[in-house]
């Protein structure tokens, strides 16, 4: 029995493969059609491609189920097509929120973006950034001299967070990770814990001279003077997982890996 869904692929041989193979049991759509009948969006790809997809789509308000055509596929479900329709009624539901980020460049122009992973400040040349970090207009750090400072989601806290030296935070823990990038001064700080609800302001210490860029997903911004962090509980979307390869799982496992 035929059974509609809509389906986006990346460019890679697997995944375009995997999107042939299932048009022919199933009837594919575009996730654009907002009367198409399909009730999920179906994610060929890796990680990457599922964030691009979340971003682009997450205005439909369907949950995305993700195939693994890529490499690590944190965020996706094994490379499996037979008995789709049945593993999607399956499937265990995980709710991500994203970042939402303020940042006002030096010459004052104002840019938005949402992160479902984290987001991150470097510095943009060979002198080491001077940030001040504030919680809810609270400084607690006057000055962080580092190569960087990132805030991460419990969804991207096993990405470049951990990477990072940061903490795996549980999906449903209600928290989000504050996390330094190679700390010069506090020498002993390494980062925090925060209320999910935390608002976390960065400000730049001599922008001209030691220029911060901030990313946040796929939007990069140089030259930022001020970057300002909050979840957007308004905006969450929902991934499905195979029963035994449910995120929380995924996360707890983390934390247990060498």
């Amino acid at each position: 029995m035929s059974t509609k869904i809509a389906c986006v692929a990346d460019d890679s041989p697997k995944a375009q493969a995997a999107l042939r193979e299932l048009r022919r049991h199933h009837d594919v759509v575009a996730p654009t059609r907002r009367r198409s009948g399909a009730e999920v969006i179906v994610v060929l790809g890796g990680d990457g491609f599922m964030l691009q997809t979340l971003h682009t789509h997450m205005k439909m308000k369907m949950p995305f189920y993700g195939i693994n055509c890529g490499t690590v596929g944190f965020l996706m479900n094994q490379y499996l097509l037979d008995g789709l329709a049945e593993r999607i009624a399956s499937a265990r539901a995980a709710t991500l929120y994203p970042l939402h980020m303020y940042a006002r460049r030096a010459s004052g122009k104002e840019i938005q973006a949402l992160a479902f992973n984290e987001v991150s400040l470097f510095r943009q040349g060979r002198q080491a950034a001077k940030i001040r970090v504030s919680i809810d207009h609270v400084v607690r750090l006057k000055e962080l001299t580092c190569d960087g400072v990132l805030v991460a989601t419990p969804a991207g806290s096993t990405a470049y967070n951990f990477s990072a030296g940061g903490p795996i935070i549980p999906l449903g823990a209600s928290v989000i990770a504050l996390t330094p990038l190679v700390p010069f001064r506090p020498r002993r700080w390494r980062g925090a814990l925060l209320d999910h609800k935390s608002c976390v302001n960065f400000t730049i210490h001599e922008p001209k001279k030691r220029p911060v860029n901030a990313v946040a997903d796929f939007t990069e911004i140089d030259d930022v003077a001020e970057v300002v962090i909050s979840e957007q509980r308004k905006s969450g979307v929902t991934l499905l997982f195979d029963p035994e390869h449910n995120l929380e799982e995924r996360i707890i496992k983390e934390q247990f890996s060498y």
